[in-house]
């Protein structure tokens, strides 16, 4: 019992201790905030930003049964438009849900990996987007993303011939003054390779790429990004075997302190551009427990 509370006990500290792990300075001129929120979709993807200037921005909707969700919690902040969607590549479990959001939501426009994809869920999705006459562009490598002034988003990745859908995947790097963030997608070893020697991959945020698993995030690569925290988003029973031991024993010994959707459930961070702090859904007490 003595050990059973010890563990508890060493749970909620770690838990307070994650979810404050900056603070905002008590004195000056207040900066405006962005809000990034990866919403636990289950196996999938699926994260909303607010930008300093409320500009509302959705990367990927999770799959098909998600797609509820993800309207349940954009309705819940209160959103009633997004002017950026961001289609990372067609696999279902990252556009599976956006048929039942781009129903719901008025979109300004939409930015495509360009790969095409044989399935039903991506059929129901380029379906939606005609019906609901979004206007839809094609990623390509190296372009600025111009939603809001304050922000430099940056696409990394995006399909070219003979790669496959997560090769295909659209890789941003968005910074916010001093603090970055990595939205890597599905993508590979090798599309993170290219990455490394072309773009400046350092950041304090890294969504890891396709869920953590062993087709991606080089010990090499992890390295040169040298991230403050590392998103993972996966189920926690998933038949792929979602996060592998070596990515996160590689992020363990680079003291990268880890949130996964499947025990945190919610996540948001918060920054002003010079800090930033983590509120999950859960404590990992809870998210262990629970099933």
């Amino acid at each position: 019992m003595l050990q059973y509370k010890s563990i508890v006990l060493f749970l909620i500290l770690i838990f307070v201790m994650f979810a404050a792990l900056d603070t905002t300075p008590a004195y000056g001129q207040q900066s405006k905030h962005m809000d990034v929120h990866f919403i636990n979709v289950g196996q999938g993807d699926s994260i909303f930003i607010i930008t300093p200037n409320n500009k509302n921005i959705l990367i990927d909707a999770g799959p098909p049964k998600a797609g509820k969700k993800v309207v349940r919690y954009l309705k819940g902040l209160g959103i009633k438009k997004l002017d950026l969607v961001i289609a990372t590549h067609p696999d279902r479990d990252h556009i599976g849900g956006f048929p039942a959001v781009l129903k719901e939501f008025k979109v300004k426009k939409l930015l495509d990996s360009g790969k095409l994809h044989v399935t039903r869920a991506y059929a129901s999705y380029i379906k939606s987007v005609k019906d609901q006459e979004i206007p839809m562009t094609i990623a390509k490598v190296g372009k600025e993303i111009r939603v809001d002034t304050i922000l430099d988003i940056r696409i990394l990745n995006a399909y070219s011939a003979h790669k496959t859908n997560n090769q295909s995947s659209i890789a941003l790097k968005l910074s916010y003054n001093d603090v970055d963030f990595l939205f890597l997608g599905d993508i590979e070893d090798a599309q993170e390779e290219k990455i490394a020697k072309t773009y400046d991959v350092r950041a304090e945020i890294v969504k890891v790429a396709h869920h953590g698993s062993k087709t991606s995030s080089s010990s090499q690569f992890l390295e040169q990004v040298d991230p403050d925290v590392a998103i993972i988003t996966y189920s926690k029973y998933n038949k792929y075997g979602h996060p592998v031991n070596r990515v996160i024993e590689k992020l363990f010994q680079m003291d990268t302190h880890i949130f996964s959707t499947a025990v945190y459930g919610d996540l948001v961070i918060s920054t002003e551009g010079k800090h930033y702090s983590i509120f999950p859904q859960k404590s990992p007490l809870q998210g262990i427990l629970e099933r």
